[in-house]
């Protein structure tokens, strides 16, 4: 990934996500170097980047962590066509974190996801801030194609900790 469609994608996820969803620019960017993390972009006719996937597969399941629409191409299907392509290429189950369902705007994403066939997990789930300062979010799991058991979801949770957040727990 060239410099120029990085700094594009960071934009749009500036764009896109609260300091506490996303990382600084070059914490952003280390990721490219990790062998889990891989970022799909879509790209308009004049090759200018107009949305992008950031995520993260794992042997057992694949996270996206970003999702997002440049502020010209939303509203155009783009962001569904992207996680459709996504979902149709993975033969792995997919997880991603939403808002908890008490604003309108979170309950359009979930229903956005629910249509594309994610289910909405109910356990109890944090979302570690990616950047100092910032708090930590509680939010809920979605995964697709089925609903995690409490076994995927313990198991899928430390991953997330370990290799997303950095964070290593120490279980009870």
């Amino acid at each position: 990934m060239n410099v120029k469609e990085f700094d594009t994608i960071f934009e749009i996820m500036q764009d896109s996500f609260p300091a506490y969803e996303r990382r600084t620019y070059d914490g952003q960017k280390e990721l490219l170097n990790d062998p889990y993390y891989r970022i799909i972009s879509k790209v308009n006719d004049t090759n200018q980047v107009v949305a992008f996937i950031a995520v993260w597969e794992f042997p057992l399941f694949r996270f996206v962590e970003h999702i997002a629409v440049s502020p010209a191409g939303r509203g155009s299907g783009i962001g569904g066509k992207l996680m459709s392509d996504y979902i149709e290429e993975s033969q792995k189950p997919i997880i991603l974190e939403v808002e908890l369902p008490d604003t309108n705007l979170a309950e359009r994403r979930i229903g956005f996801y629910e249509r594309l066939g994610f289910k909405l997990n109910h356990f109890k789930y944090i979302q570690p801030s990616l950047q100092k300062g910032q708090p930590d979010v509680p939010l809920k799991v979605m995964s697709y194609p089925q609903m995690l058991t409490e076994e995927e979801f313990t198991l899928y949770e430390d991953i997330l900790y370990t290799n997303v957040y950095k964070i290593h727990r120490v279980q009870d």
